[in-house]
C-alpha cells in the first residue's frame, strides 16, 4: 500500500453546541479514489475544506507530504473579480504549467474562455471550476459536488476525465452512478466520527445498514445490562465491600458511555398533500413543434400522452429544449405548431431548479406559512409550522433564519417542504436531487413511488432516473424527441436494439424481415396466445409482487426486529431479495411483449 501523502488526525471541530467533529482521521495516497458520505449537515464539506487547508480545525494535526499540490472544487465556486473565464482558469495554474490545457479544457467543457464570469449560468459556472480545479493536474483532487448542474454529456465526460488522471481523488456527490463509476473506497462521515470501507460506493449502503444495526443491537444490550445492574443495586444481596463498589463503578461507567452514544440523526418524513383526482388524461400533445427567432428547431413534430400515475423523465443535454417542452406540456407556453393542452382537474405543483421562488430575505418559517400565522396545512391537516419544519430535519432555532443563509441542502429540503404541503395531482420537479443526501433522495424516491398523481421529472441523474420514472423522453439531436419505456437504463438498451437492427436490416434485410427475433419498427404479424395471456397477466402478478415487498420492507424497518427475533429478521431479508428478484424478471418479461406489441401495432398502422 501506497504510503499517505495527505494524513489528518484526531481533528475536532464545534460550531457551538454538538460537535460536528470529533476525533476524525483520514488518510489519502497517491492513486486513491475515495467518496466521502454522510447526511445532509454532517460535516462533509467541512471536512474537505480542512483537507484543502481552508478551515482550521480547534484540534487535532494536518500532514500534507512536501511538494504534493492540492485543488479544491467548492460546491459554489466563487467568479467575481475575473475578467473571463480563461482569466480564472489560468489563475489556478503554476507558470511552469502548459497555458494551453486551460484553453483545451474550456472547450471541451463548451466554453470558449472569452465569457463574462459575473454573466455565467450555474451549469456554466461548475464547468468553468471543473476546469480550474483539472487544469495542474494535481497530486490530490478534491470535488464537492461536481456533477451539480451538469447534464449527461458533461457528467459522462467528466467521470471519463477523472478515471484517466493519476490524481489522488476525494469525491463528494449525490449522484450513486458517479460515485459507483469512480470510487474504490468509501469514507462515512457519521456523527462527527470517520469509518472507512476499503471497497467502492456500490457496496456502501449494504454495510452501512449492518453497522447500524449491529450498534443498535449493542445499545440494547448496554441497556439491558444497565437495567439489570440497576436492579442489583437497588435489591442485590450485600457482599464484600470491595466487590459491590467496583461493581458500582462498572455501572457508573455504563452509564455514562450510555449518555455519550450520539443517536442517528433523523430522516425527513415526506408527507405529500394530494388534492383532487384527475381525470384520467393528465397532458397530450399531437404534432407539437417550435422554435425561436431565426434559431433551429427546439421541438419537430412530437407527440405524447400523460395519463394519471405516469412519471414521466425528462433527458437532454443543457439547451436541448427540456424547460421549453416541460412548459407547452404544462400550459405555460404555446407550442408554435400542434396542439396541447392540460387534462381535466389538473392541479400542479413546480419545484424549480434554481430556487427561483425562494426569497433570500424571507425566514425559514414566513416560507412555510406564506407570512401568514405559525400553522402550515398538510394533507388536510394543519400542523405548527415547527412540527413540520422538524419532518425535514429543521432545528426550531432555524424558524427566523433567513433562507439567504441556509446552505445548498438546507434549501433542498425546503423546496422540497413547501412544495409537498402544497394540494397537487401533478408534480413537477426540475433537478429535484440537486445538493440533497443519499437518505433524503431515497425517501423522495419512495414518496415519488406512492405518489397517486402524475409526475413531470427533469433530472440528470442517472440512478435517480431509473429507481423513479416509468418512461422517459429523451432528446435525440434536430429537435427530435423520442419516449421510451422504462428509466435511463432501459433507454439505453433500446437505443442499442435500434441500432443493432438497424444494421441487421442494411446486411440483410430480408432475413432481417423474416427473422421472428427481431422486432423492428413496422413489423406485421401477432402475438401469439401465450404472449397475449403474459401480457393481461403479468401486472396483476407484478402488482401482487410489489405488495409483497412492501410488507416485507415494512417487517424490516422494525429497529428491534433483529434483537427480539434473529431468525425471523433473516427470513424476511430473504424473501424480500427472492421477491425482489422475481419482480425484476417479471418487469423484463412485461417490457419485451410490450415493445413487441407495439412494434406490431406500429406495422400495421402502416
Amino acid at each position: 500500500m501506497a504510503p499517505p501523502i495527505l494524513i489528518l488526525r484526531d481533528i475536532d471541530l464545534t460550531f457551538g453546541g454538538t460537535p460536528l467533529l470529533e476525533g476524525a482521521e483520514i488518510s489519502i495516497s497517491k492513486g486513491d479514489r475515495l467518496c466521502l458520505v454522510g447526511r445532509n449537515g454532517s460535516g462533509k464539506s467541512t471536512l474537505l475544506k480542512i483537507a484543502a487547508g481552508l478551515v482550521d480545525p480547534d484540534r487535532g494535526e494536518r500532514f500534507l507530504q512536501p511538494g504534493t499540490t492540492i485543488r479544491y472544487l467548492p460546491q459554489e465556486p466563487d467568479l467575481s473579480g475575473y475578467g473571463s473565464t480563461l482569466d480564472y482558469v489560468e489563475e489556478g495554474m503554476d507558470p511552469d504549467e502548459p497555458s494551453h490545457r486551460a484553453q483545451h479544457l474550456l472547450d471541451l467543457l463548451g466554453l470558449s474562455g472569452g465569457e463574462n464570469p459575473a454573466r455565467l449560468s450555474g451549469g456554466e459556472a461548475r464547468r468553468c471550476a471543473l476546469a480550474r480545479a483539472l487544469a495542474p493536474k494535481p497530486d490530490i483532487l478534491l470535488l464537492d459536488e461536481p456533477t451539480n448542474h451538469l447534464d449527461m454529456p458533461a457528467i459522462q465526460w467528466l467521470e471519463k476525465e477523472l478515471k484517466g488522471l493519476p490524481s489522488a481523488i476525494v469525491m463528494i456527490s449525490h449522484d450513486r452512478r458517479f460515485l459507483e463509476n469512480l470510487s474504490r473506497a468509501t469514507v462515512w462521515l457519521d456523527r462527527g466520527q470517520i469509518n472507512r470501507l476499503d471497497k467502492g460506493f456500490a457496496d456502501f449502503e449494504e454495510w452501512r445498514d449492518e453497522t447500524l444495526e449491529q450498534e443498535a443491537l449493542d445499545r440494547h444490550k448496554l441497556d439491558r445490562r444497565i437495567v439489570a445492574e440497576n436492579h442489583w443495586l437497588v435489591y442485590g444481596v450485600t457482599a464484600r465491600r470491595k466487590r459491590n463498589q467496583r461493581r458500582l463503578g462498572d455501572l457508573v461507567e455504563m452509564r455514562q458511555q450510555r449518555s455519550q452514544l450520539r443517536k442517528v440523526t433523523g430522516d425527513v418524513k415526506m408527507t405529500v398533500t394530494v388534492g383532487n383526482v384527475s381525470g384520467k388524461l393528465v397532458a397530450e400533445a399531437e404534432s407539437i413543434s417550435k422554435s425561436y427567432d431565426s434559431g433551429p428547431d427546439i421541438i419537430i413534430d412530437f407527440s405524447v400522452r400523460i395519463l394519471r400515475g405516469d412519471r414521466v423523465g425528462f433527458i437532454g443535454p443543457n439547451g436541448a429544449g427540456k424547460t421549453t417542452l416541460l412548459n407547452i406540456l404544462t400550459g405555460v407556453s404555446q407550442p408554435d405548431h400542434g396542439t396541447a393542452r392540460l387534462g381535466a382537474s389538473v392541479q400542479m405543483v413546480t419545484l424549480d431548479q434554481k430556487r427561483e421562488s425562494l426569497d433570500a430575505k424571507a425566514t425559514l418559517a414566513d416560507t412555510l406559512t406564506g407570512g401568514g400565522g405559525d400553522m402550515v396545512s398538510v394533507a388536510g391537516q394543519t400542523r405548527h409550522v415547527i412540527s413540520y419544519m422538524k419532518d425535514f430535519l429543521f432545528s426550531p432555532e432555524q424558524a427566523q433564519t433567513p433562507i439567504g443563509e441556509l446552505s445548498g441542502g438546507e434549501r433542498g429540503r425546503l423546496m422540497l417542504a413547501r412544495a409537498l404541503a402544497s394540494p397537487s395531482n401533478l408534480l413537477v420537479l426540475d433537478e429535484p436531487t440537486n445538493d440533497l443526501d443519499l437518505e433524503t433522495l431515497d425517501l423522495l424516491q419512495e414518496m415519488l413511488a406512492d405518489y397517486q398523481g402524475a409526475v413531470m421529472l427533469v433530472s440528470h441523474d442517472r440512478d435517480f432516473i431509473d429507481r423513479v420514472v416509468t418512461s422517459v423522453i429523451a432528446y435525440e439531436g434536430d429537435g427530435r424527441w423520442v419516449e421510451y419505456a422504462g428509466g435511463y437504463t432501459d433507454m439505453l438498451a433500446q437505443q442499442r436494439l435500434a441500432v443493432e437492427e438497424e444494421k441487421m436490416a442494411k446486411k440483410s434485410p430480408a432475413a432481417s424481415a423474416s427473422s421472428p427475433a427481431s422486432s423492428p419498427p413496422g413489423r406485421k404479424g401477432k402475438l401469439s396466445f401465450h404472449q397475449t395471456h403474459a401480457l393481461k397477466t403479468l401486472p396483476r402478478e407484478i402488482t401482487a409482487l410489489e405488495r409483497q415487498i412492501e410488507s416485507h420492507r415494512k417487517t424490516l424497518a422494525d429497529p428491534n426486529l433483529y434483537a427480539r427475533d434473529p431468525e425471523a429478521f433473516n427470513t424476511a431479508a430473504a424473501v424480500l431479495q427472492d421477491a425482489e428478484g422475481s419482480l425484476a424478471v417479471l418487469e423484463e418479461e412485461w417490457l419485451a411483449l410490450e415493445m413487441e406489441r407495439e412494434a406490431i401495432e406500429a406495422g400495421k398502422g402502416k
